[in-house]
């Protein structure tokens, strides 16, 4: 399938920055086609980050409501499954439609509830939300066709996904669209911190008439998605998140017969060699660790870079980091919006005084001077950083970059591959052969060859080791929701 850049119907006019998405004082559940408040009538506040300002009051699902939407999605599933599959795209295509014709107030709605600056909302997440929709609403058909020597492939059943926080409608399309397209049926629940985008498209579904049931959107903690994990009714559970909760998951379900995909942590190597065009990998860079507040899980958050041009590459960096503009999300200007919340900026300020402390040197170049309410860290990165450190092995999950050195590609390879994660990683030199072979040896999910974070929804995307396994995207992503 052709880019979102060279197929009109994914195309869209960019938005104005500040438009008032309406945002409900209270946000009750999506279950059932209708929204209903909790059993619980317990509700928790989601803040704008940028400016501490409660943007809202959503309800707290409990094991009631938990309850209801299973039962619900199962109920759904009975007809949705059988529904033709033509007639199924017909419903994604719709959503996919839609999306694009609210595409303003979800851009806004996005950066106000998460912090990202508008410009990627507006020109990287949206975009790709209805790319999803529309990739896989022309899969509805053709199922049969996707894998070779397979027969009679059937949808599983009621699907339980659980979405982060840092890219919540992106990832509610990553997860809500391959499902549908196979005949599931789905309870989702966003980020408690994030999560007014996906109670948003549960209106998009009510105007595209989706059948009750097909989709229900429950918002609460961790404890609701732990009850939705263990529900004996759900078939099914996909999650993206950090490799501890995990790890939670994969043992709760160990034994029970569900079907598990789990994107998790990474601590992604970026590799620079001497012969690489330099300011291109420079920009890669600076895509692979600034872009959406270091809040990406396969940011390229190691460097690696050849001795001969390590010099070289600190001082453009220098020069670089000190170009970007960090403040108000909703200005198109910004570079770096704000961190999610209060306490992710403290884990990452408890990551640079450890950084310090073991010895690497931190360069922090911009003079922005930042907000004074908000959360907010200037982009940084460590030179000096040996392996061992803290922060060269553990996921910072902020802007934030570790810069080492090598020698040789068998060093390289070697430190790349020193980790427990296996989610993402960069290689950039100018040189074909040399590029294949590195990437051959990489263990990583993903290898990007003189680039940094593309995604498209005809790729598939996960990792290996403890950045999760099964893949999401693609055609392998439509296998992780059939059975056969």
């Amino acid at each position: 399938m052709n880019s979102p850049t060279t197929m009109p119907e994914w195309e869209y006019a960019p938005a104005p920055e500040r438009v008032d998405p309406g945002i409900a004082d209270r946000h009750r559940l999506f279950i059932g086609g209708r929204f209903v408040a909790s059993r619980g009538r317990k509700t928790f506040e989601t803040i704008n980050p940028a400016t501490e300002a409660v943007l809202s009051r959503c309800d707290e699902a409990n094991a009631a409501d938990v309850d209801a939407a299973v039962e619900s999605a199962r109920a759904a599933f009975r007809k949705w499954s059988r529904t033709k599959p033509q007639e199924r795209a017909k419903y994604l295509y719709r959503i996919a439609r839609r999306i694009q014709e609210r595409a303003r107030e979800l851009a806004v709605l996005e950066t106000m509830d998460g912090g990202k600056p508008i410009r990627e909302s507006r020109d990287v997440d949206i975009p790709l939300v209805a790319q999803h929709f529309f990739h896989h609403a022309g899969w509805c058909d053709k199922l049969r066709y996707a894998f070779p020597g397979a027969t009679d492939p059937r949808p599983l059943g009621v699907c339980a996904q659980v979405i982060p926080w840092n890219f919540p409608l992106l990832m509610l399309a990553w997860k809500i669209a391959p499902a549908l397209a196979c005949g599931n049926t789905v309870v989702l629940k966003p980020a408690e911190t994030t999560p007014l985008t996906a109670l948003r498209f549960a209106e998009i579904c009510e105007e595209c008439e989706l059948p009750a049931g097909v989709v229900n959107i429950l918002t609460g903690a961790g404890e609701t998605g732990r009850l939705m994990v263990e529900h004996p009714g759900v078939d099914k559970i996909a999650f993206t998140g950090s490799t501890e909760v995990g790890k939670r998951i994969a043992a709760a379900t160990a034994g029970t017969g569900k079907r598990l995909t789990l994107e998790l942590g990474g601590k992604s190597p970026n590799i620079i060699f001497a012969d690489a065009s330099i300011d291109q990998a420079i920009e890669g860079i600076v895509q692979g660790i600034w872009f959406n507040q270091g809040h990406v899980c396969c940011a390229g958050s190691r460097l690696f870079v050849q001795e001969s041009v390590l010099a070289e590459v600190i001082e453009k960096l220098k020069r670089r980091l000190g170009t970007l503009r960090v403040g108000d999300p909703l200005d198109k200007n910004t570079d770096v919006g704000a961190i999610n919340s209060g306490p992710q900026l403290a884990t990452i300020q408890r990551y640079l005084k450890e950084g310090t402390a073991e010895g690497a040197t931190m360069h922090q170049p911009s003079t922005c001077p930042l907000p004074e309410k908000g959360f907010w860290c200037q982009p940084c990165f460590f030179s000096d950083v040996q392996p061992n450190h803290v922060i060269a092995r553990e996921e910072i999950f902020g802007p934030v970059l570790a810069v080492m050195s090598f020698r040789t590609p068998e060093e390289a390879i070697s430190r790349a591959n020193d980790s427990r994660f296996g989610l993402a990683a960069g290689v950039w030199t100018d040189k074909g052969s040399k590029i294949f072979e590195i990437a051959s040896r990489l263990q990583a999910g993903v290898v990007w060859l003189n680039t940094y974070n593309q995604f498209d929804a005809t790729s598939p995307f996960g990792g290996v080791k403890e950045s999760g396994f099964g893949r999401e995207g693609g055609l392998h992503g439509l296998r992780g929701y059939l059975k056969f």
